[in-house]
């Protein structure tokens, strides 16, 4: 019998966040699917990603990327007003810079989101069954 399960990751360092990159490299990313709460300090990120945690490397499955503490949110070469507008996510990388941390989320096309925050609290989490 094969088990299905809900992956959910949280990083609070670099190296857990190269985990989380591994996983959502080639994910789908919905323009409409991306949300900043500066209320809350939270960023949110609906993607569609392959399942690489198994063997079968042809699953899908849709998750959640969620940022918190973020204090300030920068994109670079992306359309916000075309609503029909995918984006594929090719790494998540983070630099120090003095004592904050910025989270670059890198999309093809040379286009992408910045993320200001001084703790680094991000968490994957699997929203259902593959697709």
């Amino acid at each position: 019998m094969n088990k299905k399960y809900l992956a959910k990751i949280i990083a609070n360092d670099k190296q857990g966040l190269n985990i989380i990159s591994a996983y959502c490299s080639g994910a789908v990313v919905d323009i409409n699917q991306i949300k900043y709460l500066p209320k809350n300090k939270i960023f949110l990120i609906s993607l569609l990603r392959l399942r690489r945690e198994n063997q079968k490397n042809n699953e899908k499955v849709k998750s959640i990327c969620r940022f918190e503490f973020v204090d300030h949110v920068k994109s670079r070469n992306i359309d916000q007003k075309n609503k029909d507008l995918l984006l594929e996510l090719i790494t998540i990388d983070i630099l120090k810079n003095k004592k904050n941390y910025e989270i670059n989320l890198i999309f093809s096309n040379n286009a992408y989101i910045t993320l200001s925050t001084e703790i680094v609290e991000v968490t994957l989490e699997d929203q259902n069954q593959d697709i």
